[in-house]
C-alpha cells in the first residue's frame, strides 16, 4: 500500500513586520530539513505537495531538490486563516488556539472556523493527489495537520490532536488507498515508518 506522509514545516524565522505566510524558514528549520534527508524512506516518495506559504514552499522546496521532483502547490492545503489577528505573542497565541480547537464551530477572534478549515484541508489533500500514485509528501501546517489528523482517525476536532513540542517539523503517515491512520505524530527527522 502507498503511503502518504504529511509532514509540518520545521522552525521558522519569525518577524512580526512580516505577514505570517510570507515566514520562511529559519536556519534551524532548514538544518532540520536537511537532516530529514538522511531517512531511508525518503528515496521511496513519488510526488510532493505543499501549501502556498512560504515556509511550507520553502521545506518542500528542500525535499524536492533532494529527489529531482517538482512540487505540486496546492493553496487550500495553507494554515488555518488567522489574518483577522496577523501575528501574536506565544501566549495570546496558544490562548487563542486553544479556544479554535475547543469551538470549533465558532469564528474564534475572527480566525477561520476550526470545522471550515477541516473541510477545506481534507478537499486540499484529494487535489493534491489527484493523478498520482505511490508515496507522497505533503508539506503544510500543525493546525490543519491536527484537523485532517482528527478526520483520518475519526475523531472530533480537538487539540489534543495537535503535534507535539513546539516549532513544527512533524509528520504523520496515512493510507493511499484506504485513507486510514498509519502512524500518528513523530518527528521527521526520527520517524520511522516500517522499513
Amino acid at each position: 500500500m502507498s503511503r502518504i506522509i504529511f509532514i509540518t514545516h520545521p522552525e521558522v524565522a519569525i518577524d512580526p513586520a512580516v505577514p505570517v505566510p510570507d515566514w520562511t524558514l529559519s536556519e534551524q528549520g532548514f538544518a532540520r530539513m536537511r537532516r530529514l534527508l538522511e531517512q531511508p524512506w525518503i528515496a521511496g516518495i513519488r510526488h510532493i505537495a505543499s501549501s502556498a506559504e512560504r515556509k511550507a514552499r520553502d521545506a518542500a522546496g528542500v525535499l524536492a531538490g533532494h529527489l529531482g521532483l517538482p512540487v505540486r502547490v496546492v493553496e487550500a492545503l495553507g494554515e488555518n486563516d488567522r489574518s483577522a489577528t496577523g501575528y501574536l505573542p506565544r501566549a495570546e497565541f496558544e490562548a487563542t488556539a486553544d479556544a479554535f480547537f475547543a469551538h470549533p464551530a465558532q469564528s474564534i477572534r475572527g480566525w477561520e472556523r476550526a470545522v471550515d478549515a477541516q473541510a477545506r484541508i481534507i478537499r486540499a489533500v484529494e487535489a493534491a493527489l489527484a493523478g498520482t500514485e505511490g508515496d507522497a509528501a505533503i508539506l503544510a501546517h500543525g493546525a490543519v495537520g491536527a484537523l485532517l489528523l482528527c478526520n483520518l482517525s475519526r475523531r472530533p476536532i480537538s487539540r489534543a490532536a495537535d503535534q507535539p513540542g513546539g516549532g513544527g517539523g512533524n509528520l504523520f503517515v496515512f493510507g493511499r488507498e484506504d485513507r486510514r491512520l498509519i502512524s500518528g505524530w513523530q518527528r521527521m527527522e526520527e520517524a520511522r515508518l516500517g522499513e
